[in-house]
């Protein structure tokens, strides 16, 4: 029986995943492998700066203890990428095989010990970093450690990281504000410049006091999911966000991935990164994106962890932390200046121990955009998002009773993705389509015409003519299946992969289809192109007819009550003159190879200028063995 998943991943219905067609997995199902992203994370210097006890309490009062402790942790860009391949936009959570998962407000909280509760992170924007460097930092930078308003992470390391013991409180200041801008572009906030960071952060950490009122675990997650959105697409090719966050949280949720500890993590410590530190056993450089693709199409709900704190004691955590863990299940908007983004904790019912029941519609959100202009508050421009926050506490979802989650799944794989990955491979996809396509024309071109009327005939002629068509564009259409079969024999390709079809586009092909005869040929009835072999048929020229543009085909009958085609006129359409064989393996391009010679006959008005191109005649022996090669229908 053939698995309905093997040629329709899904949605089914596109009610909740409506951009499909700009996901990252639609160009992966197509066969434009982007490898794996470059992650922008930037902990490996930061302990480099050496701070004293001063600088510590005061980092600690702005609401950073713990995020300062946290390790550089080597991260896994394969994993990361192939999570990312299941990361919507549309409802800010993962679709894996089990259901919906995302990174919560109580995960932000557990890992890495910021608050999740407080004001939210939003201020003034800026397009110069002197006069705000000037004021709160006590000089500037060169024109070379600036772009716009962010300030390289190199100019605060040298000129801060080294703050004298004898220091006065206001150089003492100045420096700790130079590190904290340094640890949030490093880790929450980085960005995908890689080495910059915005200086709209720093007016917030004027006052070490006030800026501990901030919600800055809120505005991490928020930051993360606008960075996993973007990374989703199919265009991107890097992603930033705290990464950290991201990879510890597969590492408890998720058995996919994760690496053994080389420590007994009896006596834990918080925040909960802090059980990843150091180097861990089981080595993943063998592992690429295909690997962790292919273990989350066929995760288990086994393989999953859906409550990983509850057997960790919680004597370790501070009291402030535990008060806001509530807000791991209000639904509402998280702010990061003009980074707003929904908290659906409903779609994930079981990270907080209850049955999932059918989430409710996403509301659609405008994402919005800082902008170019300085000295923008943007305070009025999000309104609306910051009165969501503010009425966070009102909006917890709450679990209810007698819930079947039978009900769910039915419902949920009706409107998710559920492959990435192609069950059977590209190719041999493109082998099945070849061998059905040689089946058709073979038939076409050797039912007897005797007792046809004129609406059957040229229906036969209609279905002679798409066949030819299809195999024709094949030729043009190799490049992409050789690319393709090149990587799944293991070859990382970067970017997108671009197709270029030699004298493709100089003519429409609805041009072409309605100069074919009066019915006309429907565009949707074509066929995607592939490889294939060619051997004689008979197409002539008639070289007394040249004005016309456009390739005519009339119906005429042979001896044998067979379909013959006349050419009347060619322009920019390339057959092969002689019957070549065109090899799967090594996809001869016989397009431009007779290029010449027919433009030397068409020149010289031969009235018989044969232009063969005919579908072999496959044999039963040949179609069953790649029927029996490929277990799958194809989608067309």
């Amino acid at each position: 029986m053939v698995d309905y998943y093997a040629t329709n991943p899904g949605p089914v219905e596109d009610i909740v995943l409506y951009d499909q067609d700009k996901h990252v997995s639609s160009a992966v199902w197509e066969g434009q492998e982007r490898g794996a992203l470059r992650c922008h994370e930037h902990t490996s210097k930061l302990d480099q700066w050496m701070l004293t006890e001063k600088q510590v309490e005061l980092v600690k009062m702005a609401g950073f203890g713990y995020l300062r402790m946290i390790p550089a942790i080597s991260l896994d860009n394969p994993l990361i990428s192939s999570l990312v391949e299941r990361w919507r936009r549309e409802t800010n959570t993962f679709h894996f095989t089990v259901g919906e998962m995302t990174v919560t407000l109580e995960d932000v909280a557990y890992l890495l010990g910021l608050p999740v509760d407080g004001e939210a992170v939003i201020g003034v924007t800026y397009t110069s970093c002197e006069a705000v460097c000037i004021k709160l930092l006590g000089k500037a930078p060169d024109s070379g450690y600036t772009s716009g308003g962010m300030v390289k992470l190199s100019w605060l390391k040298e000129t801060f990281s080294q703050c004298p013991e004898d220091a006065s409180m206001e150089d003492i200041a100045r420096c700790t504000r130079a590190y904290l801008l340094y640890l949030v572009g490093s880790t929450i906030f980085s960005t995908t410049t890689g080495n910059k960071v915005p200086v709209m952060y720093l007016p917030l950490f004027e006052n070490f006091d006030e800026a501990g009122k901030y919600a800055w675990g809120a505005a991490a997650l928020s930051f993360l999911y606008r960075a996993l959105g973007n990374a989703s697409l199919r265009s991107q090719s890097t992603i930033s966000g705290c990464l950290t966050l991201l990879q510890c949280w597969s590492y408890y949720h998720l058995n996919v991935g994760r690496p053994k500890l080389n420590h007994d993590p009896i006596h834990e410590c918080f925040p909960f990164v802090l059980r990843w530190k150091g180097k861990q056993s089981s080595p993943t450089s063998n592992r690429d994106v295909a690997f962790y693709r292919k273990s989350l199409d066929s995760m288990k709900p086994s393989d999953v962890d859906w409550c990983p704190y509850s057997n960790i004691s919680h004597t370790v955590i501070p009291e402030h932390i535990l008060r806001s863990l509530i807000l791991g299940r209000s639904k509402t908007m998280l702010i990061c200046y003009d980074k707003a983004e929904r908290h659906l904790p409903d779609r994930c019912l079981r990270q907080f121990g209850m049955h999932q029941t059918v989430p409710e519609e996403v509301q659609k959100w405008e994402r919005k955009s800082r902008g170019v202009d300085g000295g923008v508050d943007l305070s009025t421009k999000m309104e609306s998002e910051l009165n969501e926050w503010s009425n966070r506490h009102l909006y917890i979802v709450e679990a209810e009773e007698d819930v079947e989650e039978s009900e769910y799944m039915q419902w949920y794989m009706r409107i998710t993705r559920k492959l990435v990955g192609r069950p059977v491979p590209i190719s041999s996809e493109f082998q099945r389509m070849n061998a059905a396509l040689r089946e058709i024309a073979h038939i076409a071109e050797t039912i007897s015409t005797h007792g046809l009327d004129d609406q059957q005939l040229q229906s036969v002629t209609r279905i002679r003519y798409i066949t030819y068509e299809c195999l024709r564009d094949q030729i043009a259409s190799t490049v992409f299946v050789a690319s393709n079969s090149q990587s799944e024999a293991g070859k990382k390709v970067r970017g997108k992969e671009r197709v270029r079809r030699k004298g493709m586009g100089k003519r429409k092909r609805k041009e072409e289809v309605d100069q074919y005869y009066a019915a006309g040929i429907p565009m949707q009835h074509r066929i995607p192109a592939t490889a294939f072999d060619v051997d004689p048929s008979h197409l002539y020229h008639i070289g007394n007819e040249m004005d016309n543009p456009h390739l005519c085909i009339t119906v005429s009958e042979d001896d044998h009550g067979r379909i013959s085609h006349v050419a009347q006129s060619v322009d920019d359409i390339d057959f092969c003159e002689d019957a070549k064989e065109v090899d799967e393996s090594h996809f001869h391009h016989l397009v431009g190879e007779q290029d010449d010679h027919l433009s030397s006959e068409v020149a010289e008005d031969k009235p018989h200028a044969s232009l063969d191109i005919v579908v072999p005649q496959v044999s039963h022996e040949t179609r069953e063995d790649v029927a029996q090669q490929n277990d799958y229908g194809v989608l067309v």
